[in-house]
Protein backbone atom coordinates (compact mmCIF):
# COMPACT_ATOMS: atom_id res chain seq x y z
CA UNK A 1 0.00 0.00 0.00
CA UNK A 2 1.63 3.48 -1.37
CA UNK A 3 2.85 5.38 1.65
CA UNK A 4 2.60 2.36 4.50
CA UNK A 5 6.45 1.37 5.70
CA UNK A 6 6.72 -2.57 5.93
CA UNK A 7 9.33 -4.81 7.73
CA UNK A 8 9.11 -7.79 5.29
CA UNK A 9 11.50 -6.88 2.39
CA UNK A 10 10.49 -8.20 -1.13
CA UNK A 11 11.14 -11.70 -1.32
CA UNK A 12 11.38 -11.59 -5.14
CA UNK A 13 13.80 -8.51 -5.65
CA UNK A 14 15.77 -9.71 -2.31
CA UNK A 15 16.47 -13.05 -4.56
CA UNK A 16 17.30 -11.42 -7.36
CA UNK A 17 19.53 -9.04 -5.78
CA UNK A 18 21.34 -12.25 -4.01
CA UNK A 19 21.64 -13.91 -7.28
CA UNK A 20 23.07 -10.76 -9.43
CA UNK A 21 25.70 -10.12 -6.34
CA UNK A 22 26.56 -14.08 -6.72
CA UNK A 23 26.82 -14.48 -10.41
CA UNK A 24 28.97 -11.34 -10.23
CA UNK A 25 31.57 -12.42 -8.05
CA UNK A 26 31.63 -15.82 -10.06
CA UNK A 27 30.05 -18.18 -7.13
CA UNK A 28 27.85 -21.45 -8.00
CA UNK A 29 25.10 -22.33 -5.63
CA UNK A 30 27.78 -24.54 -3.99
CA UNK A 31 30.57 -22.11 -3.24
CA UNK A 32 28.40 -19.71 -1.84
CA UNK A 33 26.62 -22.38 0.49
CA UNK A 34 29.66 -23.78 1.73
CA UNK A 35 30.90 -20.11 2.40
CA UNK A 36 27.18 -19.38 4.67
CA UNK A 37 27.09 -22.47 5.66
CA UNK A 38 23.57 -23.67 3.93
CA UNK A 39 22.39 -26.16 1.19
CA UNK A 40 22.68 -24.90 -2.35
CA UNK A 41 18.82 -25.91 -2.15
CA UNK A 42 17.93 -23.30 0.10
CA UNK A 43 19.67 -20.42 -1.23
CA UNK A 44 18.15 -21.32 -4.73
CA UNK A 45 14.90 -20.94 -3.03
CA UNK A 46 15.78 -17.89 -1.65
CA UNK A 47 16.98 -16.15 -4.95
CA UNK A 48 14.12 -17.31 -6.45
CA UNK A 49 11.94 -15.51 -3.57
CA UNK A 50 10.33 -18.39 -2.19
CA UNK A 51 12.04 -18.72 1.07
CA UNK A 52 12.52 -15.66 3.46
CA UNK A 53 16.01 -15.87 5.05
CA UNK A 54 16.69 -15.74 8.52
CA UNK A 55 18.70 -12.17 9.44
CA UNK A 56 21.82 -14.67 10.25
CA UNK A 57 21.51 -15.79 7.17
CA UNK A 58 21.40 -12.48 5.52
CA UNK A 59 24.42 -11.04 7.26
CA UNK A 60 26.54 -14.55 6.12
CA UNK A 61 25.75 -14.10 2.48
CA UNK A 62 26.57 -10.60 2.77
CA UNK A 63 29.90 -10.97 4.42
CA UNK A 64 30.56 -14.00 1.49
CA UNK A 65 29.84 -11.16 -1.30
CA UNK A 66 31.55 -8.45 0.58
CA UNK A 67 28.47 -6.26 0.71
CA UNK A 68 26.39 -4.46 3.07
CA UNK A 69 22.44 -6.76 4.42
CA UNK A 70 21.14 -2.87 2.99
CA UNK A 71 22.71 -3.97 -0.12
CA UNK A 72 20.74 -6.75 -0.13
CA UNK A 73 17.44 -5.46 0.89
CA UNK A 74 17.60 -2.84 -1.26
CA UNK A 75 13.73 -2.47 -3.23
CA UNK A 76 14.91 -1.70 -6.68
CA UNK A 77 16.01 -4.73 -8.96
CA UNK A 78 19.75 -5.09 -9.57
CA UNK A 79 19.42 -4.26 -13.07
CA UNK A 80 17.34 -4.14 -16.36
CA UNK A 81 16.91 -7.97 -16.73
CA UNK A 82 16.34 -8.87 -12.89
CA UNK A 83 13.63 -6.19 -13.38
CA UNK A 84 11.97 -8.51 -15.83
CA UNK A 85 12.06 -11.48 -14.11
CA UNK A 86 10.57 -10.35 -11.12
CA UNK A 87 7.76 -9.23 -13.08
CA UNK A 88 7.39 -12.41 -14.98
CA UNK A 89 7.45 -14.27 -11.65
CA UNK A 90 4.74 -11.67 -10.47
CA UNK A 91 2.50 -12.47 -13.11
CA UNK A 92 2.62 -15.93 -13.36
CA UNK A 93 1.92 -16.48 -9.58
CA UNK A 94 -0.98 -14.17 -9.93
CA UNK A 95 -4.70 -15.54 -10.21
CA UNK A 96 -4.98 -13.94 -14.08
CA UNK A 97 -2.31 -16.68 -15.43
CA UNK A 98 -3.59 -19.58 -12.85
CA UNK A 99 -6.89 -19.30 -14.64
CA UNK A 100 -5.06 -19.86 -18.32
CA UNK A 101 -3.91 -23.26 -17.18
CA UNK A 102 -0.38 -22.72 -19.40
CA UNK A 103 2.90 -24.00 -18.24
CA UNK A 104 5.27 -21.94 -16.00
CA UNK A 105 8.29 -20.38 -17.58
CA UNK A 106 11.33 -20.42 -15.48
CA UNK A 107 13.06 -17.18 -15.96
CA UNK A 108 16.43 -18.50 -15.83
CA UNK A 109 19.55 -17.13 -17.32
CA UNK A 110 19.64 -19.16 -20.30
CA UNK A 111 16.04 -17.42 -21.35
CA UNK A 112 17.17 -15.12 -24.59
CA UNK A 113 16.39 -11.46 -23.41
CA UNK A 114 14.15 -11.14 -26.10
CA UNK A 115 11.70 -13.40 -25.39
CA UNK A 116 11.80 -12.47 -21.47
CA UNK A 117 10.36 -9.18 -22.36
CA UNK A 118 7.85 -9.97 -25.18
CA UNK A 119 6.53 -12.52 -22.25
CA UNK A 120 6.42 -9.57 -19.89
CA UNK A 121 5.02 -7.31 -22.01
CA UNK A 122 2.32 -10.13 -23.53
CA UNK A 123 1.68 -10.91 -19.68
CA UNK A 124 1.42 -6.86 -19.17
CA UNK A 125 -1.30 -6.52 -21.94
CA UNK A 126 -3.49 -9.34 -20.78
CA UNK A 127 -3.76 -7.54 -17.22
CA UNK A 128 -4.64 -4.36 -19.20
CA UNK A 129 -7.50 -6.14 -21.05
CA UNK A 130 -8.59 -7.75 -17.88
CA UNK A 131 -8.65 -4.43 -16.24
CA UNK A 132 -10.78 -2.78 -19.12
CA UNK A 133 -13.74 -5.11 -19.08
CA UNK A 134 -14.25 -3.91 -15.44
CA UNK A 135 -17.33 -5.63 -15.19
CA UNK A 136 -20.56 -7.52 -16.76
CA UNK A 137 -23.61 -6.04 -15.90
CA UNK A 138 -24.56 -8.40 -13.13
CA UNK A 139 -21.72 -7.17 -11.32
CA UNK A 140 -22.57 -3.77 -12.44
CA UNK A 141 -25.97 -4.05 -10.93
CA UNK A 142 -24.56 -6.11 -7.53
CA UNK A 143 -21.90 -3.14 -7.25
CA UNK A 144 -25.03 -0.71 -7.87
CA UNK A 145 -27.46 -2.26 -5.13
CA UNK A 146 -24.26 -2.73 -2.95
CA UNK A 147 -23.89 1.03 -3.34
CA UNK A 148 -27.62 2.09 -2.90
CA UNK A 149 -27.31 -0.08 0.38
CA UNK A 150 -24.58 1.85 1.77
CA UNK A 151 -26.02 5.04 1.16
CA UNK A 152 -29.76 4.11 2.59
CA UNK A 153 -27.55 2.96 5.65
CA UNK A 154 -25.72 6.43 6.47
CA UNK A 155 -29.06 7.94 5.16
CA UNK A 156 -27.52 9.60 1.96
CA UNK A 157 -25.58 11.82 4.03
CA UNK A 158 -22.26 12.61 3.76
CA UNK A 159 -20.92 15.14 6.20
CA UNK A 160 -17.14 14.99 4.88
CA UNK A 161 -18.25 16.72 1.36
CA UNK A 162 -21.17 18.62 2.93
CA UNK A 163 -18.01 20.67 4.78
CA UNK A 164 -16.26 20.97 1.78
CA UNK A 165 -18.62 22.34 -0.65
CA UNK A 166 -19.81 24.58 2.01
CA UNK A 167 -15.67 25.65 2.46
CA UNK A 168 -16.11 26.43 -1.10
CA UNK A 169 -19.05 28.21 -1.57
CA UNK A 170 -17.93 30.21 1.19
CA UNK A 171 -14.94 31.56 -0.47
CA UNK A 172 -16.50 31.70 -3.67
CA UNK A 173 -18.65 34.75 -1.94
CA UNK A 174 -21.83 32.79 -2.03
CA UNK A 175 -24.19 35.85 -0.20
CA UNK A 176 -26.03 32.45 1.88
CA UNK A 177 -28.90 32.61 0.23
CA UNK A 178 -30.83 31.75 -3.15
CA UNK A 179 -29.27 30.16 -6.08
CA UNK A 180 -25.62 29.63 -6.71
CA UNK A 181 -24.88 31.65 -9.75
CA UNK A 182 -22.47 30.70 -12.99
CA UNK A 183 -20.63 33.26 -12.15
CA UNK A 184 -20.00 31.86 -8.70
CA UNK A 185 -19.22 28.32 -9.98
CA UNK A 186 -16.51 30.21 -11.97
CA UNK A 187 -14.72 31.94 -9.16
CA UNK A 188 -15.06 27.93 -7.66
CA UNK A 189 -13.16 26.46 -9.94
CA UNK A 190 -10.53 29.24 -10.70
CA UNK A 191 -9.95 29.03 -6.91
CA UNK A 192 -9.33 25.29 -7.54
CA UNK A 193 -7.02 26.59 -10.95
CA UNK A 194 -9.28 25.66 -13.61
CA UNK A 195 -10.91 27.56 -16.11
CA UNK A 196 -14.14 27.02 -17.75
CA UNK A 197 -14.36 26.86 -21.22
CA UNK A 198 -17.62 26.13 -23.32
CA UNK A 199 -17.47 24.01 -26.85
CA UNK A 200 -19.25 22.66 -29.52
CA UNK A 201 -17.60 19.29 -29.84
CA UNK A 202 -17.22 17.64 -27.04
CA UNK A 203 -16.49 13.99 -27.47
CA UNK A 204 -19.96 12.18 -27.61
CA UNK A 205 -18.69 9.82 -25.12
CA UNK A 206 -18.33 12.27 -22.65
CA UNK A 207 -20.36 14.98 -21.06
CA UNK A 208 -17.37 16.97 -19.74
CA UNK A 209 -13.44 16.90 -20.56
CA UNK A 210 -10.85 18.20 -18.08
CA UNK A 211 -7.45 19.19 -18.99
CA UNK A 212 -5.39 18.38 -16.19
CA UNK A 213 -2.47 19.83 -18.05
CA UNK A 214 -3.56 23.44 -18.62
CA UNK A 215 -6.37 23.57 -15.49
CA UNK A 216 -9.00 23.48 -18.52
CA UNK A 217 -12.76 22.53 -18.02
CA UNK A 218 -14.79 22.15 -20.93
CA UNK A 219 -18.13 21.65 -21.14
CA UNK A 220 -21.24 21.82 -23.75
CA UNK A 221 -22.66 25.05 -24.64
CA UNK A 222 -26.31 23.99 -23.25
CA UNK A 223 -27.64 21.75 -21.12
CA UNK A 224 -29.35 18.55 -22.51
CA UNK A 225 -33.33 18.80 -21.37
CA UNK A 226 -34.00 16.66 -18.36
CA UNK A 227 -30.28 16.38 -17.76
CA UNK A 228 -27.08 17.47 -15.45
CA UNK A 229 -27.01 21.86 -15.85
CA UNK A 230 -23.78 22.99 -16.43
CA UNK A 231 -23.41 24.28 -13.08
CA UNK A 232 -23.74 20.84 -11.72
CA UNK A 233 -21.53 19.84 -14.69
CA UNK A 234 -18.78 21.91 -14.28
CA UNK A 235 -18.97 21.08 -9.86
CA UNK A 236 -18.42 17.67 -10.83
CA UNK A 237 -15.88 17.92 -12.87
CA UNK A 238 -14.08 20.21 -10.28
CA UNK A 239 -15.23 17.25 -7.49
CA UNK A 240 -13.22 15.02 -8.67
CA UNK A 241 -9.76 16.81 -7.84
CA UNK A 242 -11.25 18.00 -5.05
CA UNK A 243 -12.24 14.92 -3.56
CA UNK A 244 -8.78 12.96 -4.50
CA UNK A 245 -10.22 10.88 -6.81
CA UNK A 246 -7.98 8.21 -8.66
CA UNK A 247 -8.35 6.52 -12.18
CA UNK A 248 -11.43 4.17 -11.22
CA UNK A 249 -10.16 0.61 -10.80
CA UNK A 250 -13.28 -1.41 -10.87
CA UNK A 251 -16.35 -0.77 -11.91
CA UNK A 252 -18.07 -0.29 -8.17
CA UNK A 253 -15.09 2.37 -7.95
CA UNK A 254 -16.19 3.91 -11.11
CA UNK A 255 -20.42 3.98 -9.21
CA UNK A 256 -18.84 4.90 -6.40
CA UNK A 257 -17.06 8.40 -7.61
CA UNK A 258 -20.02 9.01 -9.66
CA UNK A 259 -21.89 9.37 -6.65
CA UNK A 260 -19.49 11.64 -4.52
CA UNK A 261 -18.94 14.23 -7.58
CA UNK A 262 -22.92 14.53 -8.17
CA UNK A 263 -23.56 14.89 -4.34
CA UNK A 264 -20.61 17.32 -4.35
CA UNK A 265 -22.40 19.05 -7.08
CA UNK A 266 -25.59 19.28 -5.44
CA UNK A 267 -24.25 20.50 -2.07
CA UNK A 268 -22.48 23.30 -4.19
CA UNK A 269 -25.48 24.11 -5.67
CA UNK A 270 -27.81 23.80 -2.94
CA UNK A 271 -25.57 24.95 0.21
CA UNK A 272 -26.38 23.03 3.52
CA UNK A 273 -26.50 25.64 5.85
CA UNK A 274 -29.09 28.24 3.48
CA UNK A 275 -31.00 24.74 2.57
CA UNK A 276 -31.44 23.64 5.89
CA UNK A 277 -32.69 27.29 6.89
CA UNK A 278 -34.97 27.23 4.52
CA UNK A 279 -36.41 23.80 5.32
CA UNK A 280 -36.87 23.94 8.48
CA UNK A 281 -38.70 27.14 7.98
CA UNK A 282 -41.05 25.34 5.97
CA UNK A 283 -41.24 22.34 7.92
CA UNK A 284 -42.21 24.76 11.06
CA UNK A 285 -45.04 26.05 8.57
CA UNK A 286 -46.07 23.00 7.69
CA UNK A 287 -45.91 24.05 3.98
CA UNK A 288 -42.75 22.19 2.80
CA UNK A 289 -42.89 21.70 -1.06
CA UNK A 290 -39.85 20.32 -3.62
CA UNK A 291 -41.03 22.93 -5.95
CA UNK A 292 -40.42 25.41 -4.06
CA UNK A 293 -37.00 24.43 -2.86
CA UNK A 294 -36.43 23.69 -6.57
CA UNK A 295 -37.68 27.16 -7.33
CA UNK A 296 -35.46 28.63 -4.30
CA UNK A 297 -32.21 27.77 -5.68
CA UNK A 298 -32.57 27.18 -9.40
CA UNK A 299 -32.49 23.77 -9.66
CA UNK A 300 -33.94 21.47 -11.51
CA UNK A 301 -36.82 19.01 -9.78
CA UNK A 302 -35.38 16.13 -10.06
CA UNK A 303 -31.98 17.45 -8.46
CA UNK A 304 -34.31 19.13 -5.57
CA UNK A 305 -35.84 16.06 -4.75
CA UNK A 306 -32.54 14.27 -4.40
CA UNK A 307 -31.11 17.11 -2.34
CA UNK A 308 -34.02 16.70 -0.45
CA UNK A 309 -33.34 12.94 0.48
CA UNK A 310 -29.85 14.27 1.74
CA UNK A 311 -30.67 16.74 4.39
CA UNK A 312 -34.24 15.54 5.39
CA UNK A 313 -33.50 12.61 8.17
CA UNK A 314 -30.54 14.42 9.31
CA UNK A 315 -31.77 17.45 9.95
CA UNK A 316 -35.08 17.61 9.85
CA UNK A 317 -35.95 14.15 11.14
CA UNK A 318 -38.32 13.30 8.44
CA UNK A 319 -37.52 9.40 6.68
CA UNK A 320 -38.74 9.46 2.84
CA UNK A 321 -38.20 7.61 -0.35
CA UNK A 322 -37.29 8.97 -4.22
CA UNK A 323 -38.33 7.26 -6.91
CA UNK A 324 -37.64 8.14 -10.97
CA UNK A 325 -40.10 5.87 -12.99
CA UNK A 326 -40.68 6.02 -16.90
CA UNK A 327 -43.51 6.40 -18.42
CA UNK A 328 -43.89 2.63 -19.41
CA UNK A 329 -43.59 1.97 -14.93
CA UNK A 330 -39.74 0.94 -15.13
CA UNK A 331 -37.75 1.90 -12.17
CA UNK A 332 -34.81 4.04 -13.12
CA UNK A 333 -33.70 5.30 -9.61
CA UNK A 334 -34.41 4.94 -6.31
CA UNK A 335 -33.89 5.52 -2.91
CA UNK A 336 -35.79 4.63 0.75
CA UNK A 337 -34.97 4.86 4.07
CA UNK A 338 -38.87 5.03 5.23
CA UNK A 339 -39.92 1.44 4.71
CA UNK A 340 -41.22 2.16 0.52
CA UNK A 341 -41.44 -1.65 -0.92
CA UNK A 342 -39.37 -0.51 -3.76
CA UNK A 343 -39.57 -3.57 -6.36
CA UNK A 344 -36.19 -5.35 -7.02
CA UNK A 345 -34.91 -8.54 -8.64
CA UNK A 346 -33.32 -11.56 -6.86
CA UNK A 347 -30.03 -9.87 -6.56
CA UNK A 348 -31.48 -6.97 -4.77
CA UNK A 349 -31.36 -4.66 -8.16
CA UNK A 350 -33.81 -1.99 -8.74
CA UNK A 351 -33.25 -0.78 -11.74
CA UNK A 352 -35.84 -1.70 -14.69
CA UNK A 353 -37.83 -3.28 -12.14
CA UNK A 354 -42.01 -2.27 -12.53
CA UNK A 355 -43.57 -0.26 -9.83
CA UNK A 356 -46.85 -1.02 -9.18
CA UNK A 357 -49.77 1.01 -11.50
CA UNK A 358 -51.54 2.24 -8.22
CA UNK A 359 -48.50 4.16 -7.00
CA UNK A 360 -48.51 7.73 -7.33
CA UNK A 361 -45.54 7.99 -9.68
CA UNK A 362 -47.48 5.72 -11.99
CA UNK A 363 -51.31 6.92 -11.67
CA UNK A 364 -49.20 10.49 -12.26
CA UNK A 365 -49.39 9.82 -16.24
CA UNK A 366 -53.25 8.92 -16.23
CA UNK A 367 -54.08 12.63 -15.99
CA UNK A 368 -54.33 15.17 -18.34
CA UNK A 369 -53.00 18.18 -16.38
CA UNK A 370 -48.89 17.36 -16.22
CA UNK A 371 -47.70 20.78 -15.62
CA UNK A 372 -48.62 20.40 -12.06
CA UNK A 373 -47.77 18.51 -8.65
CA UNK A 374 -49.57 15.44 -8.43
CA UNK A 375 -50.61 14.37 -4.34
CA UNK A 376 -51.42 10.63 -3.48
CA UNK A 377 -51.99 8.41 -0.41
CA UNK A 378 -51.29 4.68 -1.42
CA UNK A 379 -51.46 1.95 1.02
CA UNK A 380 -48.98 -0.79 0.68
CA UNK A 381 -48.78 -4.21 2.77
CA UNK A 382 -45.83 -1.87 4.51
CA UNK A 383 -47.81 0.61 5.40
CA UNK A 384 -49.34 4.00 3.93
CA UNK A 385 -47.39 6.66 2.02
CA UNK A 386 -47.92 9.94 0.90
CA UNK A 387 -46.18 11.23 -2.01
CA UNK A 388 -45.90 14.46 -4.25
CA UNK A 389 -44.99 13.77 -8.03
CA UNK A 390 -44.12 15.83 -10.99
CA UNK A 391 -43.67 14.86 -15.02
CA UNK A 392 -40.46 15.81 -16.52
CA UNK A 393 -39.28 14.91 -20.02
CA UNK A 394 -36.31 14.16 -21.94
CA UNK A 395 -37.61 15.05 -25.47
CA UNK A 396 -38.67 18.00 -27.49
CA UNK A 397 -41.27 19.98 -25.20
CA UNK A 398 -44.55 18.80 -25.73
CA UNK A 399 -43.46 15.97 -27.50
CA UNK A 400 -44.07 13.30 -24.49
CA UNK A 401 -41.34 12.07 -25.86
CA UNK A 402 -39.59 9.95 -22.60
CA UNK A 403 -41.92 11.37 -20.11
CA UNK A 404 -40.80 10.43 -16.61
CA UNK A 405 -41.99 11.00 -13.29
CA UNK A 406 -39.84 12.17 -9.82
CA UNK A 407 -41.88 11.05 -6.94
CA UNK A 408 -40.93 11.93 -2.92
CA UNK A 409 -42.86 10.04 -0.61
CA UNK A 410 -43.17 9.92 3.39
CA UNK A 411 -44.96 7.37 5.73
CA UNK A 412 -48.68 8.75 6.62
CA UNK A 413 -47.27 9.78 9.66
CA UNK A 414 -44.64 12.35 7.89
CA UNK A 415 -47.65 13.82 5.53
CA UNK A 416 -48.36 16.74 8.06
CA UNK A 417 -45.29 18.72 6.99
CA UNK A 418 -46.11 18.65 3.43
CA UNK A 419 -48.34 20.94 1.29
CA UNK A 420 -50.37 18.84 -0.83
CA UNK A 421 -51.16 16.79 2.19
CA UNK A 422 -55.32 17.53 2.10
CA UNK A 423 -55.19 15.46 -1.25
CA UNK A 424 -58.22 12.91 -1.68
CA UNK A 425 -56.23 11.03 -3.74
CA UNK A 426 -56.30 7.66 -2.30
CA UNK A 427 -55.13 3.92 -3.53
CA UNK A 428 -54.37 0.56 -2.69
CA UNK A 429 -51.33 -1.46 -4.06
CA UNK A 430 -51.16 -5.36 -2.95
CA UNK A 431 -47.62 -5.51 -5.15
CA UNK A 432 -45.87 -7.84 -5.37
CA UNK A 433 -48.56 -10.03 -5.31
CA UNK A 434 -49.10 -10.43 -8.61
CA UNK A 435 -52.79 -10.09 -8.19
CA UNK A 436 -52.49 -6.34 -7.67
CA UNK A 437 -51.69 -5.20 -11.48
CA UNK A 438 -49.29 -7.59 -12.97
CA UNK A 439 -51.90 -10.20 -14.34
CA UNK A 440 -54.76 -9.97 -15.89
CA UNK A 441 -58.83 -10.68 -14.82
CA UNK A 442 -59.75 -14.40 -15.20
CA UNK A 443 -62.21 -13.27 -18.07
CA UNK A 444 -59.98 -11.09 -19.91
CA UNK A 445 -57.37 -13.88 -20.12
CA UNK A 446 -59.36 -16.88 -20.99
CA UNK A 447 -60.76 -14.73 -24.25
CA UNK A 448 -57.68 -12.96 -25.25
CA UNK A 449 -54.49 -15.23 -24.35
CA UNK A 450 -54.44 -17.72 -27.42
CA UNK A 451 -55.43 -15.23 -29.79
CA UNK A 452 -53.13 -12.00 -28.99
CA UNK A 453 -50.24 -11.87 -30.76
CA UNK A 454 -47.80 -8.02 -30.05
CA UNK A 455 -45.37 -7.04 -32.08
CA UNK A 456 -43.10 -6.38 -29.01
CA UNK A 457 -41.33 -2.95 -28.63
CA UNK A 458 -37.35 -4.52 -28.36
CA UNK A 459 -35.18 -3.50 -25.57
CA UNK A 460 -32.24 -2.69 -27.23
CA UNK A 461 -30.17 -2.52 -24.60
CA UNK A 462 -30.14 -5.99 -23.39
CA UNK A 463 -28.09 -6.77 -26.38
CA UNK A 464 -25.42 -3.97 -25.53
CA UNK A 465 -22.05 -4.90 -23.92
CA UNK A 466 -21.05 -2.87 -20.61
CA UNK A 467 -19.04 -0.14 -21.98
CA UNK A 468 -15.74 -0.60 -21.29
CA UNK A 469 -12.39 1.28 -20.39
CA UNK A 470 -11.24 3.08 -17.01
CA UNK A 471 -14.14 5.67 -17.65
CA UNK A 472 -16.33 3.64 -19.06
CA UNK A 473 -17.89 4.48 -22.71
CA UNK A 474 -15.60 6.94 -23.13
CA UNK A 475 -13.30 6.82 -26.60
CA UNK A 476 -9.96 7.53 -25.66
CA UNK A 477 -9.03 8.28 -29.62
CA UNK A 478 -11.84 11.04 -29.62
CA UNK A 479 -11.00 12.29 -26.30
CA UNK A 480 -7.10 12.68 -27.32
CA UNK A 481 -7.89 14.33 -30.34
CA UNK A 482 -10.50 16.71 -28.54
CA UNK A 483 -7.66 17.63 -26.15
CA UNK A 484 -5.29 18.02 -28.96
CA UNK A 485 -7.24 20.40 -31.05
CA UNK A 486 -7.97 22.31 -27.96
CA UNK A 487 -4.69 22.80 -26.08
CA UNK A 488 -2.85 26.09 -25.96
CA UNK A 489 0.02 26.64 -27.90
CA UNK A 490 3.03 26.05 -26.14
Amino acid sequence: MKGVATDVPDLLTLGRRVRHLRTRRGLTLDALGAAVGCTPSLLSLVENGRREPRLSLLRAIAAALDVGVGDLLAAEAPDRRAALEIELERAQRGPLFGELALPLVRPSQRLPMPVLEQLVGLHAELARREEQAIATPEEARRANTELRLERQGRNNYYPHIEQLAEDLVTRAGYPGTGAVSHSTVARMARSLGFEILHVTDLPRSARTVTDLRHGRIYLPQASTPGGHGLRSLALQAVAHRLLEHERPRSYAEFLRQRVEITYFAAACLVPQQAAVAFLAARKRDKDLAVEDFRDHFGITHEAAAMRLTNLATEHLGILLHFVRVGDDGSLFRGYANDGMPLPQDVTGAIEGQLVCRAWAARAVFERRDVATEYYQYTDTPAGTFWGSVQIGTQGPEGSGAGAFSITVGVPYAYAKWFRGRETRERRVSTCPDPACCQRPSADLAARWSDVAWPSARMHQQILTALPRGAFPGVEDVELFAFLERHAPAE
